[in-house]
């Protein structure tokens, strides 16, 4: 990152390409003190930074609360106060005090294999809620901008260069919904090999039943896929809310989507002690090619 860009432009541009980002903003200070109020430090998951918040060792724990806050999500207030007694180890005899708070910048990233119904309607609800949304597909046809407005990207290209062309971060979520088990596949196969690179995704799920799992699961093994990799897949994916209709499926998968980023743990629980019911399988419809 450029020391000499603007910060607040860097925040827009890390805003609009769903990059993630912790900021540090000295909020009051009392004293003597190396920083003054609104000064900020700004700072990326790969460790680069821009400004600062006054040097020092001050500044280095700021970093490191900057990346825990960017694991997290959980904004922090702290506190230095700036003499020998309090701070032995930090060289710094100001006498003064510091008050620095510490915000997520995350815009999380979603994007969604397959432009079908059930996409189309993913795609609004985890736009409002404050998703970034990508739409791959491999058919030009249906991966357009006019049936995706809210969606940040549309790409209609073949599966893997959209997977090639996914950008994997700590805050990158992936659903996949194509109009096929084969297609399917293929996506999840893509992605096992970037996992076993060290590429992971924060949530990964695919609609379907166990039954669609079990199959799935069988020609990814032939082709090499780990099980720590499918172990990672959530599949039935969503809330158990018995949802039938495209609308109602997307709102349990968007439901998911902010427990694994609010919460930390994703809704497999809730799907204890379902009822199995007519026209589905473990509570989610195989849906048909045309309906996906």
């Amino acid at each position: 990152m450029s020391r000499h860009r603007d910060l607040f432009e860097e925040i827009v541009r890390l805003r609009q390409e769903g990059i993630p980002a912790a900021l540090a903003t000295i909020v009051g200070t009392r004293g003597s003190t190396p920083g003054r109020t609104s000064m900020r430090l700004l700072v990326l998951g790969d460790g680069t930074f821009l400004g600062t918040v006054g040097g020092g060792c001050l500044e280095a724990e700021v970093y490191d609360t900057a990346l825990q806050v960017l694991a997290d999500e959980q904004p922090r207030s702290l506190q230095f106060r700036l003499t020998e007694q309090d701070s032995p180890d930090s060289g710094l005899m100001c006498g003064g005090e510091v008050t620095i708070f510490v915000e997520p910048l995350t815009t999380p990233s979603v994007w969604i294999f397959g432009a079908g119904h059930v996409s189309k309607a993913l795609c609004q609800m985890a736009a409002l809620a404050g998703f970034r949304v990508t739409i791959a597909d491999d058919r030009s046809t249906y991966a357009t901008a006019e049936r995706f407005p809210e969606a940040s990207e549309v790409i209609a290209m073949p599966y893997a260069e959209a997977v090639a062309k996914m950008a994997i971060r700590q805050n990158s979520y992936g659903i996949v919904v194509t109009r096929g088990h084969k297609e399917d596949g293929h996506v999840l196969e893509l992605l096992g090999r970037r996992f076993a690179r060290g590429e992971r995704l924060k949530f990964l799920g695919m609609i379907g039943s166990k039954t669609k799992q079990a199959l799935l699961w069988k020609h990814l093994r032939e082709a090499g896929i780990g099980d720590d990799f499918l172990a990672t897949v959530r599949t039935p994916m969503g809330a158990y809310l018995g949802g039938k209709t495209h609308e109602e499926i997307a709102v349990s998968v968007v439901a998911e989507l902010i427990a694994v980023r609010r919460l930390g743990q994703d809704l497999s629980a809730s799907w204890a002690g379902r009822k199995k019911e007519k026209g589905r399988v473990d509570g989610v419809r195989d849906l048909p090619a045309d309906e996906a």
